[in-house]
């Protein structure tokens, strides 16, 4: 029964130190699954508006690599963010409460595209401008407009352009009020989603971006939407990669100028300006199967802001790769079971594990685990959290990932049970 000098040691190090290998990011929830947050409006609305139906492996580095401290910029904000894992690389004043400006609209359209993924609102159905969304409100003077004119019925698909490429508050509007009545009910599911997705330093009050004291948010915050919106609606996201969109005879420009860039391979996302703030700019590019996502917030410019963005992106994908340390599943130690029909349990890693690394710092990292229990006592289910593993690199953490059981144990035999106690008993 000296199981539980089982060496551990020995079985992290045939495990830890694997070849580095892709990671395949979960994909968002089925379409049937997506919840409707607009049925209660729908229902109240029976004689209103109804709205229309990786990586490269690790080379071998035989020496480190000599990696230059990350870029700082002359701006509020910014922060760097692996899409695959969410990690960040570098960062300054990430959590810092900001005003978005338009990076609103990345949660307008998040929350459209998911209408319309779920089949609740048809891209190629036809909405009647309202009042309160015409181009030529007060509210929208001196700022981005798509010049929708009211009474005048547009295609979905268009505002959904409107919104993406031109930036357009009057679009933006118009599509809030006919999926929620208006722009309030809109903006709360706008604040349900930002919770889902774990924005939790953000607030929204309105559906564009205006200058609100309540419509605040982060550079993390905008990073991890930004993330959302590749991740969950991929055909949505393919909208903020377009250069220019023309309507009613006008012809206007995607503000990213990261989208001229020859040199990158950028693809989205959203810009932002408010005269209190100055220019913000949430822009991703990928290289392979590596995708990074940067966020700068108070720029002074529009082309500090796009500057700031490319070296951001730049430095990631020079100075960073993907490392998987072991593969998903397989045993990673074993530890001693009383009072079961088995007197070990395997614990491994169910999840892909990979981490955003400096390049060649690999035999850096640092991995230790911490157990839940130091005597495990049957039924134990494969499955069950048992612990957690933890990944280091200069005393700063990188990832953690709980340590689970992949074999169940049910409870032992009578005899067995009673000579476990006895164990157990002398034990203590």
């Amino acid at each position: 029964m000296n199981n539980k000098i089982k060496t551990l040691v020995g079985a992290l190090g045939l495990t830890l130190w694997a070849s580095c290998s892709s990671l395949s990011f979960a994909q968002a929830q089925s379409d049937s699954n997506i919840p409707d947050p607009f049925a209660a409006v729908r229902a109240q609305q029976q004689n209103g508006v109804t709205p229309p139906a990786t990586t490269t492996p690790a080379p071998n580095v035989v020496a480190p690599i000599i990696i230059p401290e990350a870029p700082t910029f002359n701006a509020e904000s910014w922060v760097l963010m692996d899409y695959a894992t969410g990690q960040v690389l570098f960062e300054h004043e990430q959590h810092k409460r900001i005003w978005p400006a338009s990076l609103t609209k990345m949660m307008t359209s998040y929350v459209i595209g998911m209408e319309i993924k779920a089949g609740r609102l048809d891209p190629e159905g036809y909405v009647t401008i309202p009042e309160n969304a015409w181009s030529k409100n007060a509210e929208f003077s001196d700022s981005s407009k798509m010049f929708i004119e009211v009474g005048k019925k547009v295609k979905v698909s268009d505002l959904n352009k409107g919104i993406v490429i031109q930036s357009g508050n009057d679009a933006c509007v118009a599509l809030a009020v006919v999926l929620a009545g208006s722009e309030a009910g809109f903006v709360s599911v706008m604040n349900t989603y930002a919770k889902q997705l774990g924005l939790t330093n953000t607030h929204f009050s309105n559906v564009h971006g205006l200058f609100d004291e309540q419509n605040y948010s982060t550079a993390y915050d905008m990073a991890l939407l930004g993330r959302a919106l590749i991740r969950d609606l991929p055909d949505e996201y393919k909208l903020y990669s377009q250069k220019e969109f023309t309507f009613n005879g006008i012809k206007q420009l995607n503000r990213n100028k990261l989208l001229w860039d020859k040199s990158m391979n950028v693809d989205g996302i959203k810009t932002g300006h408010l005269s209190a703030v100055g220019y913000n700019l949430v822009a991703s590019s990928q290289e392979g199967n590596m995708r990074l996502i940067a966020t700068v917030i108070g720029a002074k410019s529009e082309n500090d802001r796009a500057a700031f963005c490319k070296q951001m992106l730049g430095y990631g994908f020079r100075y960073f790769e993907s490392y998987t340390p072991f593969e998903q599943g397989k045993t990673l130690l074993t530890r001693e079971v009383r009072m079961g029909d088995s007197d070990v349990v395997n614990l491994a890693v169910n999840t892909p594990v990979s981490l955003m690394i400096p390049r060649g710092s690999q035999q850096s990292i640092k991995i230790s685990y911490a157990l839940n229990q130091g005597t495990f006592v049957a039924p134990i289910k494969s499955g069950d959290t048992l612990g957690v593993i933890e990944f280091k690199l200069n005393d700063k953490v990188l990832a953690k990932y709980p340590l689970v059981a992949t074999n169940t144990i049910n409870e032992g035999s009578f005899f067995s049970r009673m000579w476990d106690k006895i164990v157990m008993s002398i034990s203590n």
